[in-house]
């Protein structure tokens, strides 16, 4: 019955006298103990001898994703350290400067959900070999592009999103299937450092490249030649791990994959998933505005404060914003990932809601840091600065945590299904559209003032308030998250265990033990 499409929602022992069941809590080769219900944590030994790789080559694929993961982001962000010359070079405005993120975010959000269903079904590794050497190719291309050829500059960067969707949704899968409960937590807080550190040497090396050749172009040609090293990685280093074998214990038949059409109904059936999507979609709207505007507001305040010269058409752009705010990016990262990750851990002891209050509290916390450093922007440039390292290690403390809670919502085969989702929604509703949609509103507000410094200022000012706003929203989702976590955690593990399966479409009726019979009631008539 347990590999019916038409199996009941539950399913337990028919007669205890059966024998006990693999992987009951409290029985020897389990997945949990009695006391607590919690999953065993296995020592080095038992994770070698199911995933068959050394604790020193599970350290090392994790540092080989680190490294691709840190390259994804300082890609990303190249393009914005270097903003102000792309805008004078193709002599576009703002709402055309946010268009070059939102295209790249669409493609990536697109064509996520394809690799999460390759991912999960055929090998991992392969996939996000493939996909890098595409995405060195096409970043590279992009910088040979005229000037008078916008419109294929904007094509490249949506061919970008090809590699960053192979790797994205595939490798926090591997990293789940090597390690387990604090052994997760530790190794994903380092996975994800490498987002704000390769966010930050984004703006670095694209401010400073720029600086050292005297063209912006050479910005563009850096982590091609790294994306090469990284497929050469990738392919001598990673190993398939087996998918779920560290959670179901490989006594176990391994889990198989159902249908994707199953997979959806089961993922949006999970409140636990959808809310802590939505509150990482504020962080995404977030993240992706002051990732792309930050440099140029800064730029901005310093020119109406008399500190630089303003950029002018046919001047190379000069300031120290990118740089500084590279720095902040990559100090902010790393302090707020592991603090978040830190705390959570420490919490999580007595309350097991922990996640995702930790996650509420960075989000509710960073949203008045982030106005104050719009609004004291034109008074003093050191308070700005000073807010917004508060503020982005608040956010920052997002990054790994929600991540962890998806990999223990949902169950090893269909993981990268709900990483592609959860990207799709955070893209669709965050930072596909934010850069764009901040670049507008500051085009509108420029036009219904008399043309200025002041004005182009204050318009993109108001504009970037909005992030303040989105982030409140994003912490209620969390703290909605909270109410559901513990129940959603417990299904995925009965899952794992085998001691859970789903019902087909039309079938809701769970199986009940009564006097040695299985008896099949309405799932209705059950409090569960």
């Amino acid at each position: 019955m347990a590999g019916s499409d038409t199996a009941p929602f539950l399913s337990q022992a028919d007669d205890p006298d059966d024998g006990p069941v693999p992987g009951t809590p409290g029985l020897p080769g389990s997945m949990g103990n009695a006391k607590s219900g919690e999953p065993e944590i296995l020592d080095r030994e038992g994770l070698q001898r199911i995933t068959g790789l050394s604790p020193a080559r599970s350290a090392l694929i994790v540092a080989v994703l680190c490294y691709i993961n840190l390259l994804n982001y300082m890609d990303r962000f190249t393009v914005a350290g270097v903003l102000p010359d792309i805008e004078q070079f193709f002599n576009i405005g703002d709402s055309s400067s946010g268009l070059i993120q939102t295209v790249f975010i669409s493609s990536y959000m697109v064509l996520a959900p394809v690799f999460g269903y390759l991912g999960d079904r055929y090998n991992r590794k392969y996939l996000m070999c493939g996909g890098i050497a595409f995405w060195s190719l096409v970043t590279l291309g992009s910088s040979f592009i005229p000037r008078e050829r916008f419109w294929l500059l904007l094509l490249t960067r949506g061919l970008v999103g090809v590699g960053e969707a192979s790797y994205s949704t595939i490798a926090p899968t591997l990293i789940a299937d090597l390690f387990v409960a604090d052994q997760r937590s530790r190794m994903l807080s380092v996975f994800y450092f490498a987002i704000p550190v390769g966010s930050g040497l984004g703006y670095i090396a694209g401010s400073k490249v720029k600086d050292v050749a005297g063209d912006w172009h050479w910005a563009l040609r850096v982590t091609p030649g790294l994306g090469v090293v990284a497929v050469l990685l990738l392919f001598l280093v990673v190993r398939e791990p087996p998918r779920g074998a560290v959670e179901r214990h490989s006594d176990l038949p391994p889990l198989n994959p159902t249908s994707w059409w199953a997979d959806l109904r089961a993922l949006a059936r999970n409140p636990s998933f959808i809310l802590s999507s939505l509150g990482f979609t504020a962080v995404a709207f977030v993240t992706g505005s002051l990732a792309l505007w930050a440099p140029a507001f800064l730029l901005r305040s310093r020119v109406v404060l008399g500190e630089t010269p303003p950029c002018l058409p046919g001047d190379s752009c000069s300031s120290s914003d990118s740089l500084i705010f590279g720095l902040i990016t990559c100090l902010t990262g790393v302090l707020g990932v592991g603090l978040g990750v830190e705390i959570s851990r420490r919490l999580r002891r007595s309350n097991p809601r922990a996640d995702p209050l930790v996650c509420a509290a960075g989000l509710l916390g960073s949203a008045p840091f982030l106005f104050l450093s719009l609004a004291c922007a034109r008074g003093s440039i050191v308070a700005t600065y000073i807010f917004i390292f508060i503020g982005e290690t608040l956010l920052s403390m997002n990054w790994a945590i929600v991540a962890d809670i998806l990999l223990y919502v949902v169950i090893p085969t269909r993981r990268s299904t709900a990483e592609a989702f959860q990207i799709v929604l955070s893209h669709l509703l965050g930072d596909a559209g934010s850069p764009y949609l901040i670049g507008l509103i500051s085009d509108r507000l420029r036009r219904s003032w008399p043309p200025s410094f002041l004005s182009e200022f204050r318009a993109l000012q108001l504009s970037l308030m909005l992030c303040a706003f989105v982030g409140a929203l994003g912490g209620a989702a969390f703290l909605g998250t909270a109410i559901f976590i513990e129940g959603d955690r417990r299904r995925a593990q009965l899952h794992v265990q085998g001691l859970l399966h789903e019902a087909g479409p039309t079938d809701d009726r769970i199986v009940v033990p009564q006097r040695g019979r299985s008896t099949r009631v309405a799932v209705s008539s059950v409090l569960i």
